[in-house]
């Protein structure tokens, strides 16, 4: 149930991350990773995800950092996805790793950072 005076219940319709090359952020996410632009607008842009959009835009400040989030593409098939994207120049900070375990599945994470230098990740519960 939604709240309606505070945010309780309320999923995210949007992450922004800053970038300081659009073209080149443009090309990453779209050719690279593959997703859906569906609109730029005044120096940004907005891709499609599973019920949010993710906007990649122009650092308003040139000496404002870039990062301090971590992305997180749910990624069950994260082994076979990560051969893939490595195929397609993606270059990740070390092999994926389990960071828990149940009877039956492990959930692993491998973490890649875009051109500017935003931290993202892969994160899926596998079978064993």
């Amino acid at each position: 149930m939604t709240d309606t005076n505070g945010l309780a219940g309320r999923g995210l319709a949007q992450i922004g991350l800053t970038c300081r090359d659009l073209e080149r952020s443009k090309i990453f996410y779209r050719d690279t990773l593959g997703l859906t632009l569906l609109f730029e607008a005044s120096g940004m842009l907005f891709f499609q995800l599973d019920g949010l959009r993710l906007m990649v835009g122009n650092n308003v400040k040139a000496d404002q950092p870039i990062g301090g989030s971590i992305l997180y593409f749910d990624a069950p098939d994260i082994d076979t996805l990560g051969a893939a994207l490595e195929a397609r120049g993606v270059a990740f900070a070390g092999p994926a790793q389990v960071v828990q375990q149940t009877e039956t599945h492990q959930l692993k994470l491998r973490q890649f950072f875009d051109p500017d230098g935003n931290a993202l990740a892969m994160m899926g519960m596998v079978a064993k």
